[in-house]
């Protein structure tokens, strides 16, 4: 049997996030180099091989492509050591992709023999090799010596999709998409040895850790950089405890530090950071804006939502941009082009247009805007849109969302009403599609009433917000772009047409 038949013939391996994320995938024993640079990286997180030296019989642990966008992910903490036996089910390491932090879960037995990526070693390509791992029994000291080139060097990461965010389709991407694991290998960098010491590694990155709002605010008031601190919360989260307890190099107060130190901090980009970034500027230089501004009044949804809340007897709660999102995909289902996409598959373009409206809707987290999906939104009423909502958008702060739960959407919303500043705003397109809808603040307006005895009329206050939709004039011309923003002016100012 040839090598690469041995080294194909035991790969596999299943990917998950604490709990609930899953990759799996399984390789056949096969002799094509090619099948092997295709399909390792991306299905498979491990391959049996003779290394170039001479090394008893091993497994390569390589770093796994956890999304579909994920070119590259940093190393957290290793949840095993260099001698550790590892069982089906455990976790060996965590990793950070462009979208969260993911258990690595194994579905191998054996022994860790050898780690090759450092905790906290960031950008590392999808199929560099990270650890090695052998059978029970084995001689785990032949393989002090045994560096990532010995495991055929490091790869170099696949360049970003060009069409936007896998994220955004409304479908897993293909394999001619262009992020799916390049075909061949590229020339791997010089490879540096590992020398890790076996303890067990309490921190999660070396970057800067989970972080309230409130926690942000009292370091700012205090002075102290977030960057030096070593959380002691769950996660490695700093908490209030930490601001307190933080004392520079010297003994100097926080205070006095900071008022004495730089006047500014660099904080390093994380992951996804870098991929809003590069997804943004992508979308405002490739896709032609334009935008369609309405004041729309909502004082009659504002009244149907209050008895609709207190019929609940406290079981629901709706909100304004519950009632929204229905709207907007009531009129979506009316003006079928804005709830389209922009196509280049396989060199030929074509304008795809959804027959379901999946509705993203954009929530803040502490490490960035994510777009979780409430998918078939004409199929729900209001009380499992908002229930939706809500767990969806918690588990979005947490980190813990499904691949399947962000990648995907028709169309997008982006409310920023719960801020009373903020009275109108635009949004940058999410590739590939071609709508979102930017939401501002409840504003109370002044608006003619019915004339008096002398013939003025008198004036009255409507609640009104603003919606500024933007559309991809690729796939939705002005005209179309304004009906779109009709129908959805005429469903929120007569909400009665959301219960039907």
């Amino acid at each position: 049997m040839s090598a690469t038949s041995i080294m194909m013939s035991r790969a596999g391996a299943r990917l998950s996030s604490r709990g609930t994320i899953a990759l799996r995938g399984s390789l056949t024993a096969s002799t094509c180099p090619q099948f092997t640079a295709q399909r390792a990286p991306a299905l498979a997180a491990l391959a049996r091989y003779y290394a170039s030296k001479s090394f008893p019989p091993h497994t390569i642990v390589s770093m796994p492509a956890l999304s579909p966008t994920m070119t590259a992910g940093n190393i957290g903490a290793w949840q095993k050591k260099v001698g550790d036996s590892i069982a089906p089910g455990d976790v060996l390491v965590e990793i950070e992709t462009d979208k969260a932090q993911m258990d690595f879960e194994f579905q191998e037995e054996g022994v860790i023999a050898k780690i090759l990526k450092d905790s906290g070693e960031k950008d590392v390509a999808v199929g560099s090799p990270i650890a090695v791992l052998v059978e029970e029994g084995e001689d785990v000291s032949a393989f002090e010596s045994f560096s990532a080139e010995d495991a055929g060097g490091d790869k170099a990461a696949a360049p970003a999709p060009k069409e936007g965010e896998a994220s955004e389709a409304s479908e897993p991407p293909s394999s001619s998409s262009p992020s799916a694991p390049p075909a061949k290998e590229e020339p791997a960098p010089q490879a540096v040895e590992s020398d890790s010491t076996g303890a067990r590694l309490e921190t999660a990155l070396q970057r800067q850790p989970g972080v309230s709002p409130a926690v942000k605010k009292l370091a700012l008031e205090k002075g102290v950089p977030l960057s030096a601190l070593k959380g002691s919360g769950p996660g490695g989260k700093i908490t209030k405890e930490d601001i307190e307890k933080y004392k520079p190099a010297g003994g100097a107060p926080a205070a006095a530090a900071a008022s004495s130190g730089a006047m500014y901090e660099d904080i390093p980009a994380t992951s996804m950071r870098k991929v809003i970034a590069s997804r943004l500027t992508q979308s405002f230089q490739e896709n032609p804006h334009y935008y369609v501004s309405s004041s729309i009044s909502v004082s009659k949804l504002l009244k149907l939502r209050e008895a609709l809340n207190a019929s609940g007897e406290g079981k629901y709660r709706l909100s304004v941009n519950d009632f929204l999102v229905k709207a907007i995909a009531v009129a979506a289902r009316k003006v079928p082009q804005a709830n389209s996409s922009w196509r280049e598959e396989n060199g030929q373009v074509s304008i795809r247009q959804h027959n379901t409206v999946d509705v993203s809707v954009a929530v803040a987290t502490p490490v960035g805007l994510m777009t979780p999906i409430v998918k078939n939104v004409n199929g729900l009423g209001l009380q499992t849109i908002s229930s939706t909502i809500k767990e969806l958008g918690k588990r979005a702060k947490d980190s813990k969302l499904k691949p399947e739960e962000y990648q995907g959407g028709t169309i997008t919303i982006s409310n920023m009403g719960m801020n009373p500043a903020i009275e109108r705003f635009t949004a940058v397109v999410n590739p590939p599609q071609a709508t979102i809808v930017a939401v501002g603040a409840v504003q109370k307006v002044p608006v003619p009433g019915e004339l008096n005895e002398d013939g003025v009329p008198s004036v009255e206050w409507d609640e009104q917000i603003t919606i500024t939709s933007s559309f991809d004039h690729k796939v939705v011309d002005g005209a179309v772009g304004g009906e779109f923003m009709r129908e959805l002016k005429k469903v929120i100012e007569n909400p009665l047409e959301l219960m039907l």
